[in-house]
């Protein structure tokens, strides 16, 4: 399945946001806006620092989320909160039509809360919301969107999980040849 343009982006931000422990100052937060092509928009402030860090666990609940039900609330929850006001625009840059969901001067949490409840409720709307996953390592909590498109992205790339598991995985059937060459 190929999402949007607008949708992958703020799958992809949403995603980010849980993983990062990096919004630590307006620097690294317009740092952090900057990597995910947020504009147009206001300078970040201190405060907003302080919001969007705090959005951070309510977005974490929707990939915890078990049931269709709970995920649309906390959706619904999201959406409602932020005061979304979608409307079509062209402003050119090569994405052609695409939502923007609040005017570029709403406070950055609700943007954010916006962009990325609309994200999801896409998921849920296209049954897609198992591309929501959390990284398969035993010692990772991040987050990620399952982008490929036959769904088998396992590992975050926050942390190189998937090649340490690849790693460990290589030298446990080593390990195993040698046990089994050494009994022959």
């Amino acid at each position: 399945m190929v999402f949007a343009h607008d949708t992958t982006a703020a799958l992809v931000l949403a995603a980010d946001l849980v993983n990062s422990d990096e919004v630590a100052d307006v620097a690294t937060l317009e740092a952090f806006l900057d990597k995910h092509l947020v504009e147009p928009r206001l300078r970040a402030t201190a405060a907003d620092v302080d919001a969007v860090r705090a959005l951070r666990p309510r977005l974490r609940a929707v990939w915890q989320a078990k049931e269709p039900e709970g995920l649309a609330n906390l959706v619904n929850e999201l959406l409602c909160d932020s005061g979304a006001r979608p409307r079509l625009v062209d402003h050119g840059g090569g994405w052609g039509w695409h939502l923007h969901v609040t005017g570029h001067d709403a406070a950055l949490q609700h943007r954010i809360a916006a962009q990325a409840g609309f994200a999801f409720a896409d998921l849920v709307r296209l049954g897609e919301a198992d591309r929501l996953r959390r990284c398969e390592a035993p010692d990772c909590e991040a987050v990620f969107v399952d982008l490929s498109r036959n769904r088998s992205r396992r590992y975050c790339d926050t942390g190189n999980c998937g090649n340490r598991q690849h790693v460990a995985a290589y030298r446990e059937r080593l390990y195993r040849e040698r046990l089994a060459g050494r009994g022959a």
